[in-house]
């Protein structure tokens, strides 16, 4: 399709209601979907819907020409609105992952008629909070100055805690997807966002999921964003890298799934054992919530503190997709976890 008179790209696999990801960052649709743990991701998170994927003009697999400054929040509005147009969408649920959470919120807001589901993940609402000003200018004038040296810089803070090759992979996908002038304005881009008058506009239900120790965007930004939103609902998760698809990419997977399609059946990782679903310490309080004993108890038993139990709870239920502790049991013993 073309937008502003520029070619853009995009990718609709699957069939179902249609699931829309707003384009974030430095992307390109056919490299990352090379990559076995982004294809991965998606194809749990969107089985059942036709997911549309695109490259923003100036990245990947889009026209490249043009002024990366023109990526205004409006413009992202526009683009969004302009792609479900080409694929005929007159009503999608939304998927926004970090910067591309301000274009699905805004949409939202601006064309509630439009928007069936909001998913956030990793997103904020004020792009001047994300980091002190001295930090983002470093970051982007490394960026604009040295994009091998920028692009490692960035794969660190995405990928929390990941191993050197993956980070290195990363680096190397960012400088493929864009040029260093463009990927520093899209970091310009995403500090000036802001979508505060924006939330109380939302009309659909939302979901908020957010890494508690996420390394790009702070978990304030996430909790913040989640309480602007009329109704909508938080999932913290544990972890420090940004991108869903890397570290624990189930627990990300699983939270979407529960919000975007509340009835269905647990996705699991395409080749992952049931068990990871759950983590060493969730599967022991698993155990112990079906032997009937309280969430004080277990604290108690586990020399935790209740906050920290109840959380674990939390967690559980919206790995494997239940509304309920017993419904939670349920769906662990059928699994095999307990």
């Amino acid at each position: 399709m073309r937008f502003g008179g520029r070619r853009v790209a995009y990718a609709v696999g699957g069939e179902g209601p249609p699931l829309v990801v707003p384009a974030w960052w430095a992307g390109h649709l056919e490299l990352s979907w090379r990559d076995p743990a982004f294809r991965s991701f998606w194809e749990s998170v969107g089985a059942g819907h036709a997911l549309v994927r695109y490259d923003a003009p100036g990245v990947g697999m889009s026209d490249r020409d043009g002024d990366p400054q023109e990526r205004t929040l409006d413009a992202e509005v526009a683009l969004l609105g302009a792609v479900l147009d080409e694929l005929g969408l007159e009503r999608v649920t939304l998927l926004g992952g970090s910067s591309g959470g301000c274009a699905a919120v805004a949409f939202a807001a601006r064309f509630p008629e439009r928007v069936e589901r909001l998913s956030l993940y990793g997103a904020y609402a004020h792009g001047d909070a994300i980091a002190p000003p001295e930090v983002r200018d470093a970051i982007v004038a490394t960026v604009r100055s040295h994009w091998g040296l920028g692009s490692r810089v960035l794969a660190d803070i995405f990928l929390g805690d990941a191993g050197a090759q993956e980070r290195e992979r990363f680096a190397r996908l960012q400088r493929a997807s864009a040029s260093a002038e463009t990927a520093a304005a899209l970091l310009e881009q995403v500090y000036r966002f802001d979508v505060r008058a924006e939330l109380e506009r939302v009309r659909a239900p939302a979901q908020v999921v957010h890494r508690r120790a996420d390394r790009a965007i702070p978990y304030e930004q996430g909790r913040a964003l989640a309480a602007g939103i009329p109704g909508a609902t938080l999932v913290p998760l544990e972890g420090s890298a940004h991108l869903p698809w890397a570290g624990d990419a189930q627990s990300v997977a699983g939270a979407l799934r529960a919000f975007l399609v509340p009835d269905a059946e647990p996705e699991r990782l395409a080749g992952e054992p049931a068990a990871v679903l759950l983590s060493r310490r969730e599967r022991e309080v698993l155990r112990l919530v079906a032997n009937g004993l309280s969430e004080r108890e277990i604290a108690e038993q586990l020399v935790l503190s209740q906050h920290t139990v109840h959380r674990h709870v939390a967690n559980i239920r919206h790995k494997l997709g239940r509304g309920s502790r017993a419904a939670a049991v349920a769906e662990a013993t059928r699994l095999g976890l307990i």
